[in-house]
């Protein structure tokens, strides 16, 4: 029996995760634009769908790469056109934590190891060696509503990504550095970088692949009103 929509779109989430170890493989030009394609039907208020979309590859990656790790090195961050979580607490907090303490149980980075820390931090900004990088932007005419619908765009683009056989990885971390990333990829600065998303061929020998992060039940996301 062939499986119903609804059972291919739990696979399809149930085998999803943000990849932090890639291969050094290319993907066929084909096959990045048939993703962007399924992609692309992704919802937006008024049809206006606020994104554009730059995918960086061969050397325009490692270009890319390089200069994001000498700016975090440096510690020259010129800031995110959108503003970051003032504060983490609560549930929030334990889940953040818990992400963070599965990554760098799995790469072998104690708790408390400083150096550790910084050192799996950096490997955001080598791309966790992704051969190919997205930039997602909006257009600040839009205001909050147009970084909304960029957003509803990346989990439609990350769940194409999986449905070509692919991994990914969203990186909220690279809008740190938006006005280089927007200078060195021919963005318009006005633009407003929403985030980037790393993509290839899984590593999955790699440990930094071999957990899952959980998922709350939907009693802790969900209200029912019936009356």
């Amino acid at each position: 029996m062939n499986p119903t929509p609804a059972q291919v779109l739990d696979a399809l989430l149930a085998q999803r995760h943000s990849c932090r170890a890639f291969l050094p493989k290319a993907v066929e030009r084909a096959t990045i634009e048939s993703v962007l394609r399924t992609a692309q039907r992704a919802a937006s208020w008024c049809n206006s769908q606020a994104w554009q979309v730059s995918v960086a590859s061969g050397a325009a990656t490692e270009r890319l790469r390089a200069k994001l790790v000498e700016a975090q090195q440096s510690g020259a961050r010129g800031g995110s056109d959108f503003p970051f979580p003032e504060e983490y607490r609560g549930v929030y907090l334990e889940r953040r934590r818990e992400c963070g303490f599965q990554l760098y149980s799995a790469v072998g980075v104690p708790r408390g190891d400083k150096e550790g820390y910084a050192r799996q931090t950096l490997e955001n900004f080598r791309l966790f060696g992704a051969p190919h990088l997205a930039i997602l932007t909006s257009d600040p005419g839009l205001g909050p509503y147009g970084a909304v619908d960029v957003g509803g765009y990346v989990q439609v683009l990350l769940l194409a990504i999986q449905a070509h056989g692919l991994a990914a990885i969203p990186q909220a971390a690279l809008a740190n550095y938006s006005a280089l990333i927007k200078h060195e990829l021919e963005i318009p600065q006005e633009r407003l970088m929403v985030c980037g998303v790393s993509f290839g061929y899984e590593d999955t020998e790699h440990p930094a692949n071999s957990y899952r992060t959980s998922r709350a039940p939907i009693t802790q996301a969900v209200r029912f009103l019936d009356a």
